[in-house]
């Protein structure tokens, strides 16, 4: 029979309503009260819309222990939370991974003593920071049991971590199955990935919900009859999640399949960006999400809740980063949270997050002083998509990147009538620095040579003389020595051509490359 429906946009934002019956949740109790030995108060802090309420209710019942009921206002604030974990006794908590670190977060500032002996995360991906350690280091040692699973099935894998918390990785594994539940890693025709591949969650077993309330398009799109099952009728649920199986047999998470952001060609897991700025001292939490400037280009901002009164300068938390991460990793802006804002049921909420232009920390814009500096800003700001540009701020550090690199050298070829290359504006990344390199190579210039060939680095040669081949050339030389004949090196050219379309011509064409 149906237990419940709970309804969940989950990444698609158009909500929808799992139909839960009893017998996954049955399965659940059975398995999470064999591996549980701890009683005593647990908090619910989830409220009735969030299926880890029945979890927290009826394991707490099943057991003999007593719920600590939680307001809203205490909800919201991880310092009056913690108060009521530490006036209370609760010995077992289930909150999302975002709560815990709030917590944790909180208690490091308030020294209290707690009774918690187990804390079950869940709901997204968990990081163990600095201030999780600390708080399971206290008293005899906390266990976290980092567990894992879509509203569809409930909980599906979990992975406990205990003993010295200092030893514990920080991205924990999301375990194995629980009981009565089948995890398959599959490719994108339902075939198994090898061990330490990528593959998405596909899940199967007593824990599956029947499907979508009204929406059987949409349930038979999720919910697959299951290939690899020894009964006919067993269904297999694909989550939208990717992991790797690790070497000790656990489940490594990846993250979303529709969260990986794609910028400037680059593929970008947010995760390895965040990660990056919790190892900051300074930082508590972290949250990093693809944004697009007025100019339309997309761009990465971070926004970081600082540990102790504020964070660093955004300047300073980018050049951090540019020690650990790529340049096209690095985010544009990085935006300073009092907390991680979170929905009803303590998932981040990222629509809530404040726009990066009103809040990102900003040089003293001083304007241009000469005509060329008071060109290049406006040729800056027209790049960058912004209303205006002072001559010591930092074009990278403002959104720039290779490509507006590559605009803004072109419009100061047409608009100061000089030769740059692009390297002079990774080289003079301000106004000011590049007006003054502009003006020294064109005070240098003043001797008659060509302008533009003094740029280059370039002189005549008398013609007869022998003539250095460049290193490209070299390498080219070289490898045909190696390999005469060798085609690897191509010339990818494109042609639009007009007319009608013959098939079969265009398929031999083809052929005819494939087989050259």
């Amino acid at each position: 029979n149906l237990a419940y429906v709970i309804y969940t946009s989950g990444s698609t934002g158009q909500p929808k309503g799992v139909a839960m019956p009893h017998g996954p949740l049955v399965n659940l109790l059975d398995w999470q009260l064999e591996r549980s030995p701890v009683t005593g108060p647990v908090l619910q802090f989830s409220s009735i819309f969030f299926d880890i309420s029945f979890q927290e209710m009826f394991t707490a019942w099943l057991s003999g222990s007593s719920l600590v009921l939680v307001s809203d206002e205490q909800r919201r604030d991880p310092e009056q939370l913690v108060d009521l974990i530490a006036r209370e006794r609760v010995r077992r908590l289930h909150c999302p991974p975002a709560v815990l670190a709030q917590i944790a977060l909180a208690l490091s500032r308030s020294r209290r003593e707690l009774a918690l002996a187990e804390v079950a995360p869940a709901g997204e991906q968990l990081q163990i920071t600095a201030e999780i350690r600390e708080m399971a280091a206290v008293g005899d040692g906390l266990v976290v049991d980092n567990q894992y699973g879509p509203t569809e099935a409930h909980v599906i894998s979990a992975g406990r971590l205990t003993g010295d918390p200092t030893g514990w990785p920080e991205f924990p594994s999301i375990g194995t199955p629980i009981a009565n539940t089948r995890i398959y890693l599959l490719d994108g025709y339902l075939q198994p990935v090898p061990s330490g591949a990528a593959g998405e969650i596909h899940v199967a077993g007593d824990c599956l919900a029947r499907g979508y309330v009204g929406r059987p398009d949409l349930t038979a799109d999720r919910f697959l009859p299951d290939p690899f099952a020894t009964e006919p009728g067993q269904r297999l649920y694909r989550t939208g999640d990717l992991a790797r199986w690790r070497p000790d047999g656990t489940l490594e998470f990846l993250g979303r399949t529709d969260r990986q952001i794609k910028i400037r060609g680059y593929r970008i897991e947010p995760g390895e960006i965040e990660a990056a700025l919790l190892r900051h001292p300074d930082v508590a939490e972290a949250l990093v999400v693809a944004d697009r400037n007025p100019a339309g280009d997309d761009r990465l901002v971070a926004y970081a809740v600082p540990t102790a009164q504020r964070l660093p300068s955004g300047s300073a938390l980018r050049a951090f980063l540019r020690g650990a991460l790529p340049e096209y990793m690095v985010p544009s802006h990085v935006v300073e949270l009092a907390a991680v804002p979170l929905t009803a049921t303590g998932k981040v909420d990222r629509r809530a997050l404040p726009a990066p232009a009103d809040v990102d920390d900003v040089v003293e814009r001083v304007p241009g002083r000469t005509d060329e500096e008071r060109t290049l800003a406006a040729i800056w700001a027209e790049a960058l998509g912004v209303p205006a540009v002072g001559i010591h701020e930092d074009f990278f550090e403002l959104g720039g990147h290779s490509l507006l690199a590559a605009r803004v050298a072109g419009r100061v070829r047409d608009a100061l009538r000089v030769e740059m290359p692009l390297r002079t504006v990774f080289e003079n990344r301000t106004v000011a620095d590049l007006a003054a390199a502009l003006t020294g190579r064109s005070a240098d210039a003043a001797d008659g040579r060509p302008e533009e060939l003094l740029w280059h680095g370039l002189a005549p040669v008398a013609r007869g003389e022998r003539w250095a081949p460049s290193f490209g050339q070299r390498r080219l030389w070289f490898l045909d020595q190696l390999q005469p004949g060798m085609i690897a090196y191509n010339l990818p050219l494109a042609y639009r051509i007009r007319g009608p379309l013959v098939v079969s011509a265009l398929a031999a064409a083809l052929t005819t490359i494939a087989d050259r």
